[in-house]
């Protein structure tokens, strides 16, 4: 089912926008880094766009939540699943994207870079030109595919299984150009989805699975890299994320994940900048 992505816009901020104010600092980013703007104090209110927040509250935020002013105060960017998992948007810097965290692992790297420049170089990895058609496998926030269209893309199909990830990436201000026509998001199983594209539809897959779980395994499957192959065009580059994972029961992930790409019929070498694989269809 493709789902319409709409941002949510709202003033946004985190702890370090919130002691600059409190500093009397009136121009700052209200949305995560991306802009600035000023904001008015009354008495003990702040106005961030006409949304009156307690100055005391500001005091109170804490370091790894993003907040959102509503009418009433600040909510922490947060949800929990009717199962229990809990997700929230986590910045990392005071001008930075944030990652996604899903019952406390975050979704993109975050030591020695940030989830933007991670994406970044998912995004590079695959090589990307301008008009290609691209598959991304999994949307998250939807950095990889905002990344493929700053590169030039024509097309991006992006998959989601799970809407809470969605939602969240409605209420991420570096996820709002997932609004651009040349995106279309899917939810759906993308092992279900791939099925139905057409063979050599796509010029480059950008393959960034969750990690490896017995719930996700579907995902690193060699039935899934043939489907990968078949709808990726000749001389088309398929980047796949891996990480480090080090050994899972006693075999090298990485090196099966490179072994189902070959049998898959890809020639393979690792990409050691983005800690993934790079697999290209003849």
């Amino acid at each position: 089912m493709t789902v319409r992505y709409v941002y949510l816009d709202l003033p946004r901020l985190t702890a370090w926008v919130a002691r600059e104010i409190l500093r009397g600092v009136r121009r700052v980013t209200l949305d995560l880094g991306l802009s600035f703007e000023e904001v008015e104090i009354s008495g003990d209110t702040v106005f961030l766009r006409g949304v009156g927040v307690p100055l005391d509250s500001l005091r109170r935020l804490r370091e790894n939540v993003v907040y959102e002013a509503v009418r009433g105060g600040l909510v922490p960017v947060e949800l929990r699943s009717p199962h229990g998992s809990y997700y929230k948007l986590r910045p990392v810097g005071p001008r930075s994207a944030p990652t996604l965290e899903i019952d406390g692992i975050h979704m993109h790297r975050i030591v020695g870079t940030d989830p933007w420049r991670d994406s970044m170089d998912k995004v590079r990895a695959a090589r990307v030109r301008r008009g290609h058609r691209v598959l991304d496998t999994c949307l998250g926030l939807g950095y990889t595919t905002i990344g493929s269209l700053l590169r030039g893309a024509e097309r991006v199909i992006s998959v989601e299984i799970d809407l809470n990830v969605v939602e969240m990436a409605r209420r991420n201000p570096w996820s709002r150009r997932l609004e651009d026509p040349r995106v279309e998001v899917i939810h759906d199983d993308v092992v279900r989805v791939v099925e139905r594209f057409d063979n050599d539809e796509f010029d480059r897959v950008i393959h960034d699975p969750p990690r490896f779980t017995s719930r996700t395994g579907d995902l690193y499957s060699l039935d899934f890299y043939r489907e990968l192959y078949r709808v990726l065009r000749p001389g088309g580059r398929l980047y796949h994320y891996t990480g480090e994972p080090g050994r899972v029961r006693g075999r090298s992930l990485v090196a099966g994940v490179a072994r189902r790409l070959r049998e898959a019929g890809f020639i393979v070498r690792p990409w050691r900048g983005g800690m993934g694989l790079v697999a290209e269809k003849d």
